[in-house]
């Protein structure tokens, strides 16, 4: 085993320390580690990265659910349209785009650029949106209020986003549930882990019916994301998490530089 694929593992353990550190973010760094450190297709990264999201998004949820911070009802009325949409794009859209998509002058946008330069579009939204981080940590219970045709509409799109780069999606979903459904912070963060889970798990399965899947390395890869996830939450006592989140960030920030200079250069 070389130095990049150790590498490749120990950023395995780094996606679940992020995710247990900071509740988030973590999904971001899946698909760049699949396919700039252990080497591996940019389409099967995707799919990798919503198996691996989704299994470490389904215990950080069950920890919730014991601690009964998920509301069950948004977490429905959110995840059908969100996981509908994350199944047909990985079922039927991704198979659909072409392996040459066009060429301008000397340089040929394949599928796997494409796919790369979106997710990282992704990634520069997502960095902002951890930058930024204006939201009010409001706790206070309220009536919850559904906005259905915009609820299933945002759950439509992050189901798209999902499907095409693999990532969970929190940073849109979050304020989504604040926005539109009234949830306190605390809820609407373990219930996006909820949503994230089984929309991810689900579009997985698209997945599994194109793709050949390695579940040896998929096993030991998402067994490590997870250990790192306990690892997080343990350090999560000692740590300022807004800090960390502004800092990681940054961090994504240059990883969604980086990515676009390397796939265009």
């Amino acid at each position: 085993m070389d130095l990049i694929t150790v590498l490749g593992y120990v950023g395995a353990l780094l996606i679940g320390l992020v995710l247990g550190l900071i509740g988030g973010g973590g999904s971001i760094l899946t698909v760049p580690v699949l396919v700039y450190l252990i080497g591996i297709n940019p389409v099967l990264a995707t799919a990798y990265s919503l198996f691996v999201v989704g299994s470490a998004s389904l215990v950080g949820a069950i920890r919730n659910m014991q601690k009964g911070l998920v509301d069950f009802r948004t977490a429905i009325v959110f995840a059908i349209p969100a996981f509908i949409a994350v199944y047909v794009s990985r079922k039927y859209l991704i198979p659909a785009i072409p392996e040459e998509i066009t060429q301008f002058g000397e340089f040929l946008l394949t599928k796997n650029i494409a796919i790369m330069i979106f997710f990282a579009v992704i990634m520069l939204l997502a960095s902002i949106s951890m930058i930024r981080n204006n939201r009010k940590e409001s706790d206070e219970e309220q009536e919850i209020k559904y906005n259905y045709p915009l609820i299933i509409l945002e759950g439509l799109l992050v189901g798209v986003v999902t499907g095409i780069v693999g990532a969970g999606g929190g940073f849109l979903i979050i304020p989504a549930l604040v926005l539109l459904a009234r949830l306190p912070m605390k809820k609407a963060v373990a219930t996006s882990l909820l949503i994230i889970a089984i929309k991810s798990l689900i579009g997985f399965l698209g997945d599994v019916q194109n793709l050949e899947i390695d579940w040896l390395f998929l096993g030991s890869f998402t067994f490590l994301s997870i250990v790192g996830i306990f690892v997080g939450i343990y350090l999560n006592q000692f740590i300022d998490g807004k800090k960390l989140k502004k800092g990681f960030g940054w961090f994504v920030l240059l990883m969604g530089v980086y990515i676009i200079i390397k796939e265009l250069g």
